[in-house]
């Protein structure tokens, strides 16, 4: 854990969150700044910086973290299928949008606030 990490915090129980899923290596939880309905967190509990930090040695526990966020978006209104569904981001870096530098996939659903086109440059 790096001291100052706020989601290694959260998933210490030192920091109060809206816990959804934990185990022995995953904690999920609500973001206190949701961009969709459903808005929810999935960190490792071990202290990983950002996509750009793992190696093929993580391939496993991130493969279990991309089904865990799966089921975690299906238990909590992200319906399966052709007509529902969810999307999963991770920013990795600065110039990636990443603010937290701990590993994190943001799960979002319960609206379609996107298209399938790319947006607009801005």
């Amino acid at each position: 854990m790096t001291q100052d990490c706020l989601f290694c915090k959260i998933s210490k129980g030192e920091i109060p969150s809206k816990k959804v899923y934990e185990d022995d290596e995953f904690f999920a939880f609500h973001d206190i700044n949701p961009a969709a309905p459903v808005h929810i967190l999935v960190i490792p509990k071990k202290h990983v910086v950002s996509m750009q930090h793992v190696t093929e040695h993580d391939a496993e526990w991130l493969g279990r973290l991309m089904v865990l966020a799966a089921k975690i978006a299906q238990e909590n209104g992200c319906n399966p299928g052709h007509e529902g569904g969810f999307r999963l981001v991770t920013n990795s870096g600065i110039e990636g949008g990443q603010e937290i530098f701990h590993l994190h996939l943001h799960i979002l659903g319960g609206t379609r606030p996107w298209s399938n086109r790319a947006a607009p440059a801005a």
